[in-house]
């Protein structure tokens, strides 16, 4: 039976994705997604950056060093809170923290030395060692996709949820590029639903 998705990947880039994994965020109680190295490799599993293979290599590794798991997990979040200042300055057209940017560029570099070319389907593509028993390996197919965004034309079209409630990114591959919220049939619908209450109220008062 497979097994119902962990995360939700609305954000339609593996970075975003990720720097959503801090729901929450600007809250009393923000809610920590990667508890555990384990929801890392389910996270890289499911947005498509690791196989289930490598995935359960690890896991196994993992369990033999309890240590160098944790220290990964730790690697992993303060990876993830340098890309959110990046994109975050970003969207909201300030300076980005240097930094922020120069912890991003440690698991950019780092990820650099363990990625090779290959060829793909008549052309090539960067893939990162197979058979490693880094259990930092989760984290460079997710550092070079953020370099990746950073350095592409795409980057201008990052954004965050226009909800109050919620400070998730997306990237707005819409038609127009006018998208405003992170889902439209959560945000969005609950946006809808706020308005037409507003709106009730407004006409009984009259």
């Amino acid at each position: 039976m497979k097994r119902a998705p962990q995360f939700e990947l609305i954000a339609g880039s593996v970075p975003l994705d990720f720097a959503n994994t801090l729901d929450d965020r600007f809250t009393d109680q923000p809610k920590e997604l990667l508890g555990s190295y384990r929801d890392l490799l389910v996270f890289a599993e499911e947005c498509g950056v690791f196989s289930k293979a490598e995935s359960e290599h690890l896991a196994a590794k993992s369990l033999q060093n309890k240590d160098a798991a944790q220290r990964a997990l730790k690697n992993a979040i303060r990876m993830r809170e340098a890309m959110f200042e990046v994109f975050w300055a970003i969207v909201q057209k300030k300076p980005v923290p240097l930094s922020a940017l120069a912890v991003l560029n440690e698991y950019v570099q780092e990820a650099s030395q363990h990625s090779i070319l290959a060829p793909s389907k008549g052309r090539f593509e960067w893939q990162f060692d197979s058979a490693t028993n880094s259990l930092d390996a989760p984290l460079w197919p997710i550092a070079r996709s953020a370099a990746d965004l950073l350095a592409s034309d795409q980057l201008e079209f990052v954004r965050v949820c226009a909800s109050k409630t919620c400070d998730w990114f997306f990237l707005d591959e819409s038609k127009n590029h006018r998208r405003r919220w992170c889902d439209m049939t959560k945000c969005g619908n609950r946006a809808k639903v706020q308005r037409f209450y507003s709106r009730k109220k407004k006409e009984e008062a009259q």
